[in-house]
């Protein structure tokens, strides 16, 4: 296709990546050599979870699109550069809140088949009920921004759209049926998407 030279930017930026989630991994077994077995499985319950979930939907797959579509790198853009570096930062430290939070107080991972055994209303789930959703939403959108790629950025959407339809058809349903009232006090009163602006306390009925 003669377009090796332009993919040359995609592949550092998947390099960086790559680098930035072996150092992450690498360093979580270091820390947790003394840790207890039941840590350790946690860790690698979580390990699978982000491999199989959004490393696939954040890395894997915009790659393949790139692959696909004969991307050709365009140069920078200083304000898609800008809002992407801020979004991406935005996202990563949401996702990993998110996850320390599905590990510590929901004793489960954010994967299907590993779910949170308590739920969790903490931290962001305090205003919004799919923090961690959104933190990769908020990644692949600064993913397209950097790389100027409408084929990226339109699966951005249909990753969104394809969670709006996940969300209310099955995810909640199986949330109602395992946490019963607890649940459904929680979803009358905090946001599905947009953030409330004020903290909700369990206690609170609106």
């Amino acid at each position: 296709m003669g377009c090796g030279n332009d993919l040359r930017p995609v592949v550092k930026y998947l390099e960086k990546l790559y680098f930035i989630a072996y150092s992450f991994f690498h360093l979580k077994i270091l820390i947790t050599k003394k840790m207890s077995d039941l840590k350790m499985q946690m860790l690698w319950r979580w390990t699978k979870a982000v491999m199989l979930l959004p490393f696939n939907v954040l890395v894997i797959i915009p790659a393949i699109v790139l692959y696909g579509t004969d991307y050709r790198w365009q140069g920078y853009n200083i304000y898609g550069l800008t809002f992407g570096v801020i979004l991406f930062g935005a996202g990563l430290f949401l996702a990993i809140w998110t996850m320390w939070l599905f590990a510590k107080m929901g004793q489960g991972t954010a994967a299907p088949w590993d779910p949170p055994q308590k739920l969790v209303v903490a931290g962001p789930y305090r205003h919004v009920r799919n923090p961690m959703i959104s933190s990769v939403l908020m990644i692949l959108l600064a993913e397209s921004l950097y790389l100027q790629s409408e084929y990226v950025f339109l699966l951005f959407i249909l990753f969104w759209i394809g969670n709006m339809i996940y969300f209310p058809f099955f995810e909640e349903k199986d949330l109602e049926k395992r946490f019963g009232e607890d649940y459904r006090r929680y979803r009358r009163n905090v946001p599905r998407w947009i953030p409330r602006l004020s903290t909700w306390h369990s206690g609170e009925e609106h």
